[in-house]
């Protein structure tokens, strides 16, 4: 059985990932025709799904925010491909070497102890599992950072009251993303907790980066 962990924002843009390359697999089994359709051939495979044979756990400390993933997974049509756990990413409620892989996204930084979080994902991932973890970083570029700064602890802030009517929220916002460590140091606590060919992808110029490992 193949097994996802996923926890953050992401998790509903992952398993449409997952269904799509469920989907790209089963179109490739079959030879192109142009008088024999797609889904005809699906008609003809009811009986092979091989998604009955995966599944996606989400997991968060909090009941209150699963309870609204579980509407927006309703909504989406996706209540019958997920499995909702309450657990905490320092101590995960699940077995050895049990999930495929393991994405967090813009939930790291908010832990109490980002070592634990990490020595947890490799201890839940099979061995060839990988590790994703989306999350706000360092910009590179010293123009566009400065400017992100300015932008960051003075008009964020100022939105979040104006909007949300909640100043201090979006205040530890700005300053939890300027304690994380950098995507360097990051990664070299990935490779701490025992992952291997430990990679990372910046985006826009390093607001977020996506970092990745693989238990070997």
């Amino acid at each position: 059985m193949i097994s996802y962990l996923v926890t953050g924002d992401i998790a509903f843009r992952f398993i449409n990932w997952i269904k799509e390359k469920e989907l790209q697999q089963k179109k490739a089994k079959f030879p192109s025709a142009e008088d024999y359709l797609y889904s005809e051939q699906r008609e003809d495979t009811t009986g092979t799904d091989d998604r009955k044979d995966s599944k996606v756990i989400i997991c968060d400390i909090n009941q209150s925010m699963l309870e609204v993933g579980k509407e927006r997974a309703k909504k989406l049509g996706l209540e019958d491909d997920v499995v909702w756990v309450t657990g905490n990413a320092e101590e995960l409620p699940f077995p050895d070497n049990s999930v495929d892989a393991y994405t967090i996204a813009f939930g790291i930084r908010n832990v109490t102890h980002i070592e634990k979080v990490l020595c947890e994902a490799y201890r839940v991932l099979t061995p060839g599992g990988r590790f994703l973890c989306l999350e706000f970083s360092q910009v590179s570029n010293p123009l566009l950072s400065s400017v992100y700064d300015l932008y960051s602890f003075q008009v964020i802030p100022v939105l979040g009251e104006l909007i949300a009517s909640d100043w201090k929220s979006y205040q530890y916002l700005v300053e939890s993303i300027r304690k994380f460590p950098n995507q360097e140091e990051f990664a070299e606590m990935i490779r701490e907790a025992g992952f291997r060919m430990v990679s990372y992808e910046n985006l826009t110029s390093g607001v977020a980066a996506i970092h990745s490992g693989f238990k070997i």
